[in-house]
């Protein structure tokens, strides 16, 4: 084993003196390594080479076991430091872009909303602190990005693993052919910014589970849901009222579509208080199973933004308590009022 060492030893002294990549200096360590382990299984005991090899199998073995734990701990470290240093510069520039009064372009940028009286500067400066996570980058997600990026709101993050394809842009309007095969979280980010460089987004180009939804979801005020499957909301909502945050919510199929506020917090039901159990198979087709007038998210999600900057604002009545249906093929829109269930198991307690 000495021997192997030594071996070991100058091969890597070589790469440092012609400056070989440190990976392919492992590489060829790597390759030593598997030569060694072929010499011991092809070679009959007692061997002159097996001896000078070490004599045995199983110490090379726990060796490579011990090699392989330390480079995965180093490449999990190696992980858990970049991603810090993300979040760290993340929060850092959704420091520099809340502080401090509304630059010259942003006084112009939002002058439409500061004359409103329900708005005005405490409104949009209202906005510009707060910190909204939409769940899903698709046909409802599309709009509100789009509007809550244009109203100045300071910090958004977006969240969703999947990738534009073609059969996505009949009605995913932050999405564009070039953007063909790319992260959805990246292609919103990239048409936020170009709507209002003002902003800061968090594109989060993965899939949202029970596990990181409690990190995530508490750096945010409030949460939208754009997503298009029952289980996936169900998650969501669990997870918005175990953070008590304030949960926007909206839904589409075909030519239907309805949006409320889920907030136990505030006395308003959440999802499971509506439906205790999930509709039965093929009662809430997704929009791939069932279609989707291509205008009808661009509907419901611009409801939902502007539920969304009410909700920041404090301005008029939102949908708190209050189911909006919405019949895109009628033009019929009704309002009906929803309550918390004091024996829901998922916020019942609060």
């Amino acid at each position: 084993m000495t021997l192997v060492l030594i071996l070991g030893a100058v091969i890597w002294g070589l790469g440092i003196v012609m400056k070989t990549p440190v990976k392919a200096r492992f590489l060829m360590l790597g390759l030593l390594y598997v030569a060694i382990l072929f010499a011991h299984l092809i070679l009959p005991d007692g061997h002159p080479l097996r001896q000078m090899l070490g004599g045995g199998l199983g110490s090379w073995l726990v060796l490579g076991g011990l090699v392989a734990l330390i480079a995965v701990y180093r490449a999990g470290l190696t992980r858990m430091r970049a991603r810090a240093r993300v979040l760290e510069a993340d929060r850092a520039d959704d420091t520099a872009s809340r502080t401090g009064p509304f630059s010259d372009d942003e006084l112009e940028r939002y002058a439409r909303h500061i004359v409103l009286r329900e708005v005005g500067g405490p409104g949009q400066k209202r906005l510009k602190d707060a910190k909204v996570l939409v769940v899903g980058a698709g046909g409802l997600g599309a709009p509100v990005l789009l509007y809550l990026g244009a109203a100045g709101v300071g910090t958004i993050g977006v969240i969703d693993d999947d990738t534009v394809s073609t059969s996505n842009l009949q009605r995913q309007i932050i999405h564009a052919d070039a953007d063909f095969g790319s992260p959805k979280v990246h292609s919103a980010a990239k048409r936020i910014r170009a709507i209002n460089p003002h902003v800061s987004v968090r594109a989060y180009n993965q899939r949202l589970t029970p596990e990181i939804a409690p990190e995530i979801f508490a750096d945010y005020d409030l949460i939208v849901d754009g997503t298009d499957t029952f289980a996936t909301r169900q998650m969501v909502n669990d997870a918005a009222v175990a953070a008590s945050k304030p949960l926007i919510a909206g839904a589409i199929t075909q030519w239907e579509g309805q949006v409320t506020i889920y907030d136990p917090a505030a006395g308003a039901p959440c999802l499971t208080c509506l439906f205790p159990k999930a509709p039965a198979a093929g009662l809430a087709p997704s929009c791939a199973e069932a279609g989707v007038i291509g205008a009808l998210p661009g509907i419901i999600g611009s409801i939902m933004a502007l539920e969304t900057i009410k909700e920041i604002t404090g301005a008029g009545t939102t949908l708190r308590g209050i189911l909006l249906l919405w019949d895109g093929l009628d033009a019929d829109a009704r309002r009906i009022s929803v309550a918390k269930r004091p024996d829901c198991p998922t916020c019942g307690s609060i």
